[in-house]
């Protein structure tokens, strides 16, 4: 069967195709950015699609050509910019949905996910039902899959959980009672490609999931015992605090803390077991099987390093708020012009100096709160504190014998800025 799966370069979409592959099937990769698929997998044909402006059915049609089955991954968990879930969610899968059945597309499968039903509240949850119900109402033989909360190497969630479960103490949102069923990334390749074969069940919405709901207290408790840690003491954070800083979370980028996912974690995430059972012929794996023993050691360490790196950053950004905040007139202004003089700055070219690297100090420190992905901020850091060093070293050696070490800390400030840029992602 020539399957076309879109999103073949996400989390489970790359999962999806390499599964596909090695059953033989040809695949078709429908990715926003061709040319980065084709670097991870040369052998597999693969075609530019945006479904922020594929939202025809006309603009689907010639890429069914050949396709017998569709398999749709593509989803997002928050909106940016015209990345809506209207458009992502709805639009663009009921144009592709319409052109599979004008070009008689043997098989759709849609990956929405649990709780896109009637009980339904969140905006992400509506948005895939509505792709949902308009796919159920084609005549074509379909089949819907609501999967939980998927674990599994690469993922946005696994990464979020893992860190939770290997922090010092455990923090859980209220008592932690929020129930989840997480399944695990190859249960639901294995269930989607079992879902394309001829004899699979069809025009059906079917859930996929763990093998039992367990609280969110328990969840984290599981995952720090599979990653190979003690326990510690589970700290329940005041629901009332958890909703105040949510949207602090999805200003800076933390999609899974937003409050969209606070709702969808409140409602919980459960369902019956029997029909992965039986598409799987086993029970899915549990949590204590979500991180194989070989992989321990690796994923601790990289569990670790995710809740380091926004702690050090949080470190950083003190040293350069304070800093500029205390320049600006906390130390006395005429002793800040004293150590200017020394090197060689004075008059009117004074004040501009001090105020400044006081402004230039404070812009680093909200940077370094709010900023993603910002290598380059790290470089610029590590060149203004070389620059700083250089010059009091110049013209202020005496510095570096001084008791309080103002010259001297600069130097684990630069280890801590080298390891923030080698492990940026």
């Amino acid at each position: 069967m020539k399957i076309l799966v879109t999103g073949a370069d996400g989390f489970i979409g790359q999962h999806l195709v390499t599964a596909l592959l090695a059953q033989g099937h040809p695949i078709v990769g429908a990715v926003r950015h061709p040319e980065c698929f084709a670097r991870l997998f040369p052998a597999v044909e693969c075609i530019s699609v945006d479904f922020i402006q594929d939202q025809n059915p006309e603009d689907w049609l010639p890429r069914l050509t050949g396709i017998q089955g569709v398999v749709n991954t593509v989803g997002i968990f928050t909106e940016q910019g015209t990345q809506t879930f209207e458009a992502i969610h709805t639009t663009a899968p009921r144009a592709l949905f319409t052109a599979c059945a004008q070009m008689g597309v043997q098989r759709v499968i849609q990956i929405s996910a649990l709780g896109a039903d009637s009980q339904a509240h969140s905006r992400f949850h509506l948005s895939k039902r509505a792709a949902d119900d308009y796919l159920a109402s084609l005549d074509l033989e379909w089949v819907v899959a609501l999967p939980s909360l998927v674990f599994g190497p690469g993922g946005q969630s696994a990464s979020l959980f893992t860190m939770l479960a290997a922090m010092p103490l455990l923090v859980v949102p209220g008592k932690g009672h929020q129930q989840v069923q997480p399944i695990y990334l190859d249960d639901l390749v294995t269930a989607i490609i079992t879902l394309l074969a001829p004899n699979a069940p069809t025009r059906c919405r079917i859930p996929l999931v763990g093998p039992q709901p367990v609280s969110l207290r328990e969840f984290l408790t599981n995952l720090r015992r599979a990653l190979g840690l003690p326990p510690t003491v589970v700290l329940s954070m005041p629901m009332g605090l958890v909703h105040a800083a949510a949207p602090v979370a999805e200003r800076l980028n933390l999609p899974l803390l937003s409050r969209e996912a606070l709702e969808m974690l409140e409602r919980g995430n459960t369902a019956s077991l029997e029909a992965i059972k039986g598409l799987l012929g086993r029970s899915p794996r549990g949590i204590g099987e979500f991180i194989p023993p070989l992989w321990q050691a690796a994923v601790r360490r990289s569990a670790r390093l995710a809740w380091l790196r926004p702690l050090l950053r949080l470190a950083l950004a003190f040293v350069w708020l304070i800093a500029g905040v205390v320049s600006l007139g906390i130390y006395p202004v005429e002793q800040s012009y004293a150590l200017l003089a020394a090197t060689g700055i004075t008059g009117m070219l004074a004040p501009i100096a001090l105020y400044g690297a006081s402004l230039l100090d404070i812009v680093l420190g909200v940077a370094t709160l709010t900023l993603n992905r910002a290598r380059w901020l790290w470089r610029v850091q590590i060149g203004v504190i070389l620059v700083y060093s250089t010059i009091i070293t110049w013209y202020l050696p005496e510095f570096w014998a001084h008791p309080f070490g103002p010259l001297a800390k600069n130097i684990p400030i630069l280890a801590l800025l080298v390891a923030l840029l080698v492990t940026e992602e």
